[in-house]
């Protein structure tokens, strides 16, 4: 329930919960690229807190019922209710033990929720099923999405959007599980008819997320394939029109397009598919974001 900025939730309720064997872990909130949520652990099992790969990110655990311990400086620490550590800087995992079943409040400064989630993992099996069906865009959304990710870092893109342009980079073409595979595979140029067909995959995309809790990536996929200058689809929107993240997987999208083989051509050299990129700035491609991944690709020894 959400009224005027303030949402209400009730007990038992989650934007989204996933469940193993020995434990839960319920997605209260997030946002600001930080989440809060609610984890149980049954009795006798261990479970650790690990260093993050970001220095900056702090984790805070508040023990809400249960009797855990952890090792701390040669000393065993035993926690109850009411108890609470932090972790940053960490050098070395730390393991703690269940002694009862525990539940415990859990909120972290990075996105961490989106690993476990069940419906992403679900809808990103949806994507390698459609690229299965063709040799040429196997692991295409996962190259797509190594580059957002470096352009948006490059950029210094806030890192609740960053989370957002990395599912939203690996879903993209989710769309596609809708258009025909004889489209999706077709050694030769389409017909007017059969691009119509393809350029339906955005949307198609955009209503399979949208009633997710991540449901605000859907605006993004939407928009993947619109250009500065209006001549992209489905909406012909233009320049500040489209989000920046969709700006960033356009370019992304585009090079790796080019860079990989297609059934109806070979591969273009990074070098020759930067200039075209370079020759469509500004029109097509936003320039802040082929000049970060020109930087990109020097940097990685693409390109000089």
């Amino acid at each position: 329930m959400i009224i005027l900025g303030l949402t209400i939730g009730r007990q038992g309720t989650s934007l989204e919960k996933v469940s193993f064997d020995q434990f839960t872990i319920s997605l209260l909130a997030r946002g600001d690229g930080s989440e809060i949520m609610i984890q149980t652990i049954s009795a006798g099992n261990l479970f650790y807190v690990y260093p993050s790969e970001n220095q900056d990110v702090m984790e805070f655990f508040y023990l809400l019922q249960g009797e855990i311990t952890c090792e701390r400086d040669g000393e065993q620490q035993r926690l109850g209710p009411g108890d609470y550590y932090t972790a940053q800087h960490l050098a070395e995992p730390v393991h703690f033990s269940a002694l009862t079943d525990v539940v415990y409040l859990w909120v972290i400064t990075e996105p961490t929720f989106y690993q476990l989630s069940e419906s992403v993992l679900a809808l990103k099996k949806v994507v390698d099923d459609v690229e299965k069906k063709d040799r040429y865009t196997y692991k295409h959304s996962e190259r797509v999405s190594e580059y957002a990710v470096k352009i948006a870092k490059k950029m210094s893109l806030p890192k609740e959007r960053l989370e957002n342009l990395y599912i939203s980079s690996l879903l993209h073409d989710i769309g596609k599980v809708h258009t025909p595979e004889e489209i999706l595979n077709k050694p030769a140029s389409l017909t007017k008819e059969e691009f119509e067909v393809i350029k339906r995959h955005p949307a198609d995309g955009a209503e399979m997320v949208e009633d997710k809790y991540y449901g605000d990536i859907a605006e993004i996929i939407r928009q993947h394939h619109e250009r500065l200058n209006g001549s992209g689809y489905p909406r012909r929107l233009s320049g500040e029109e489209i989000l920046i993240e969709a700006r960033i997987i356009a370019v992304s999208d585009t090079f790796d397009a080019m860079t990989e083989d297609r059934a109806y051509r070979k591969a273009f050299s990074a070098e020759d598919a930067v200039n075209e990129l370079i020759r469509l700035s500004g029109s097509h491609y936003d320039e802040s974001v082929v000049h970060a991944f020109l930087n990109v690709l020097r940097e990685e020894g693409r390109i000089s």
